[in-house]
């Protein structure tokens, strides 16, 4: 990088940094350190003046071609043709060049030269000069070419006073000062606009550094979970062979090096893996990450409630963020604890103004921004269980998903709500009273038009309906598919009704095509398809003890954060920066004693899911 020398100070004074000039200037002094000369104005504007002398000249000398040639090419366009001051200015410099030789001949003037310059401004006043013929001040001069002795018409005697062009040059003096301010002016907020793109830069190094970590973290989790799967099998006596060692090693390390490098090295040695780990990954101590501010409230609440739309959508996203990128663990539930504890959204609250009345706003801005920030709390189960106090906030969201358009992030992050809501039974009962899965099975119709996160999600929230009241089939949503089946097969009507119509041949033909994964699935609902009812041994939903409602799904998806739509102007404040510069409050951090972040599952990964899950928490743990 350039290292900033005493030879910037033109550039701070240009810039207005007065008091920075004044700093650097005296530690210079006090340093021995060469300063310029200070910069005048002359010096300032020394690119510009040349152009302002010539044009002057050429007004004076009346050069009419030199003086239009420069006019031309150093006024833009822009001004010349939309600023009526620039109009204005134009047509009485015209006529300055026109009467010029009449004014300044000894004698009679050149009758060529003069025809010549009346001709010029004939064809100025036919062409762009037209546009002010409409004008009472100019009206006047549209005479002008065609009278004999103009200097002694009493419409035109004014021009040939002194006065009269000492006037024009002083108004055309401040003309050319005051443009070489706007390019001054032009300069300044294009070096402001590079900084801007500088930064935008840096930001997209920081995201792909981020998405990269993101992988890294996924990658890790996968080999985590296959060494434990390796760890219980030494457990029963089956041996772990170098040959997979060295596989799982060079999956672990493939992103740290080249892949022919990474298997060059013997992991097989004793050590070696122990030391590349410690080498290459260094984990976040949770005390080196610190709790984020407190906030005011209060009066975060009262402007989500009472401010503009604008204000409204900027606070919804930046206390969005505080949760979706603080850090799993004592950062992300003191956040969490803090929002709930003032209750943000206003769930225990019956006002008629609430914030949860956002979700009806006419602003679709705003309605998504309260989406996003509703599906990020019930991405967490404390979150979950504060939304589930309201007892209006299902009805609010299911009208939401009716209403909305099914390509907007506004009703993907309501789906996306839901089906996080689904995993309660509580609300799953409210659901399936609310005819919701006849609504989404109409709705799964037609996949073609939906998008990856809405499919995956409508799936996902059907099977766990389906799981509590009871083909070309995407990947990624198949294990819903098959849990959905699987549920609906133990009531024995739909169970006789499938075996009439052939099931089981259609399934095997699903056999055939399918991964490992999904054959065995598969092999399960067949299973459960020739299966005899359970009598007097099955325990219907309403007779269940109950227990505690939820696996701990804490998975807070990136989706959540995709294609914001809400993007500050210069000098706007967002994000965590407007949180704490607007809203900071007293510190009341109350961060509550984690759960386990995983229980037991209690079913093989092989059989269809029985119990709600999300989709982000299927990919962690039964894909894991």
């Amino acid at each position: 990088e350039r290292v900033f020398s005493c030879h910037e100070v033109p550039y701070l004074d240009f810039a207005e940094f007065e008091e920075t000039v004044k700093v650097f200037t005296k530690e210079c002094k006090i340093k021995g350190k060469p300063l310029p000369k200070p910069a005048d104005v002359s010096s300032r504007d020394s690119k510009a003046l040349p152009v302002q002398k010539d044009l002057l000249t050429a007004f004076e000398n009346g050069e009419q071609k030199v003086f239009f040639q420069l006019w031309e090419e150093h006024i833009s366009s822009s001004v010349r043709d939309n600023e009526p001051v620039a109009q204005k200015l134009e047509f009485y410099l015209h006529i300055h060049f026109a009467t010029y030789l009449l004014k300044h001949s000894m004698g009679k003037p050149d009758k060529a030269e003069l025809e010549e310059r009346i001709s010029h401004f004939k064809t100025y006043l036919e062409t762009k000069g037209a546009a002010l013929s409409q004008t009472t001040e100019f009206l006047p001069f549209y005479a002008l070419p065609f009278v004999p002795n103009p200097m002694v018409h009493p419409s035109f005697k004014e021009l040939f006073q002194d006065s009269w062009t000492l006037d024009l040059r002083t108004r055309l003096e401040k003309f050319l000062s005051l443009t070489v301010k706007i390019i001054r002016i032009t300069i300044k907020r294009q070096y402001n606009l590079f900084e801007l793109v500088e930064s935008e830069n840096r930001t997209m190094t920081y995201l792909k550094r981020f998405n990269k970590m993101q992988v890294d973290y996924h990658n890790l989790i996968g080999v985590t979970a296959e060494l434990v799967d390796s760890l219980e099998a030494t457990v029963s006596g089956k041996m772990i062979t170098p040959e997979y060692l060295q596989s799982v090693c060079v999956r672990l390390f493939s992103n740290q090096m080249r892949q022919s490098v990474a298997h060059s090295i013997d992991f097989t040695r004793p050590g070696t893996a122990s030391t590349m780990l410690r080498a290459s990954l260094a984990p976040v101590k949770m005390q080196d990450v610190p709790l984020l501010p407190s906030l005011d409230y209060e009066k975060l609440k009262k402007d989500l409630i009472t401010g503009n739309d604008r204000l409204k959508a900027f606070l919804l996203q930046a206390l969005r963020w505080r949760l979706t990128t603080s850090y799993p663990g004592e950062q992300r539930d003191t956040v969490l604890q803090a929002y709930i504890s003032n209750d943000l959204l206003d769930c225990h609250s019956g006002c008629q103004r609430s914030v949860l009345k956002l979700l009806h706003s006419k602003s679709e801005v705003v309605r998504q921004y309260m989406a996003r920030l509703i599906n990020a709390f019930a991405s967490l189960a404390e979150g979950r269980v504060y939304l589930s106090q309201n007892p209006t906030l299902l009805r609010m969201l299911e009208e939401r998903l009716k209403a909305e358009d099914k390509d907007s992030l506004t009703w993907e992050n309501v789906l996306g709500a839901l089906q996080k809501f689904s995993l309660r039974r509580a609300l799953q009962s409210a659901m399936i009273k609310d005819g919701l899965i006849f609504w989404l099975v109409d709705v799964l119709t037609d996949t073609d038009c939906l998008s990856d996160y809405t499919l995956e999600y409508s799936v996902a929230l059907l099977m766990n309906l389906c799981l509590r009241s009871s083909t070309g089939v995407n990947v990624r949503i198949q294990p819903y598919v098959n849990g959905a089946l699987y549920s609906i097969l133990t009531i024995p009507s739909v169970r006789e009704e499938a075996r009439a119509m052939g099931m089981e041949e259609i399934l095997r033909c699903f056999i055939k095509e399918g991964n490992a994964e999904m054959i065995r699935q598969i092999e399960f609902i067949i299973e459960q398809l020739n299966s005899e009812p359970l009598n007097d041994s099955f325990v219907s939903d309403d007779e269940e003890e109950e227990e505690d409602e939820e696996e701990d799904h804490n998975i807070m998806e990136a989706d959540l954060d995709k294609d914001e739509v809400l993007q500050p102007q210069l000098g706007e404040l967002a994000g965590e920066k407007l949180l704490t510069t607007e809203y900071l409050g007293i510190m009341t951090h109350t961060p509550k004693t984690k759960k386990k972040l995983f229980p037991g599952v209690h079913q093989s990964i092989d059989e269809p899911l029985q119990r709600p899950v999300t989709p982000g928490y299927h990919r962690t743990v039964y894909l894991m």
